[in-house]
């Protein structure tokens, strides 16, 4: 996520004050720097003990909880951000996860590799095998990933859980671009920002 910061940083436009979950937030960073440059109300959720000393040594408010649980601490629009990056393929239960992210914040951005990137697609016809790409860096056998899906996929998923994207920025070369032409092919990963789309009454 480090490469990422500026851009991730834009997409949440964090006012003063504002509040900010970030679900499997690692060492911290990332709060850490909305914290000291936005003077955000931050929490983070992560698994990993190690993960959590650095957040507290960072002074970053962190509590230990497994995703596959959901956020059943959290009530409902408890904060203005939620932040999952490169975890949804990861959990085994992506939809619920993104259900309570709008749950408990009025907007959720996520990370997430492409599975439909050419260089997948590429391994897969002509060397039969499972992808290792920048993205999806690990051996089939020792991979955290259970799920894999393109960014067309994520579109499906959105519309889904009735929920809409409000901004779509595709990782290509490492670098962020918006208006990417076919992103699907040749972005890496991609960022999203979704709202919930309001209940319409019958």
């Amino acid at each position: 996520m480090s490469d990422l910061a500026g851009p991730v940083l834009d997409l949440l436009d964090v006012q003063v004050g504002e509040r900010v979950l970030d679900l499997g937030c690692g060492d911290g960073r990332l709060l850490a720097s909305l914290r000291d440059k936005r003077n955000a109300d931050i929490q983070g959720i992560e698994l990993d003990l190690e993960a959590i000393k650095q957040c507290l040594g960072r002074g970053v408010p962190v509590i230990q909880e497994n995703l596959d649980h959901g956020l059943q601490s959290f009530a409902d629009d408890s904060f203005d951000f939620a932040v999952l990056s490169q975890t949804l393929q990861q959990v085994r239960q992506p939809r619920r996860l993104l259900q309570e992210m709008l749950r408990v914040a009025h907007k959720a951005l996520i990370l997430v590799p492409n599975f439909g990137h050419w260089k997948v697609r590429l391994q897969i016809i002509t060397q039969g095998r499972a992808p290792v790409t920048s993205s999806l860096p690990y051996e089939w056998f020792d991979t955290p990933n259970i799920h894999f899906m393109s960014m067309i996929d994520v579109k499906d998923l959105v519309r889904n859980i009735d929920a809409k994207i409000v901004r779509e920025i595709p990782i290509v070369a490492g670098r962020a671009v918006e208006k990417a032409w076919w992103p699907n092919l040749r972005a890496e990963s991609a960022l999203y920002v979704l709202e919930q789309l309001p209940v319409v009454p019958r």
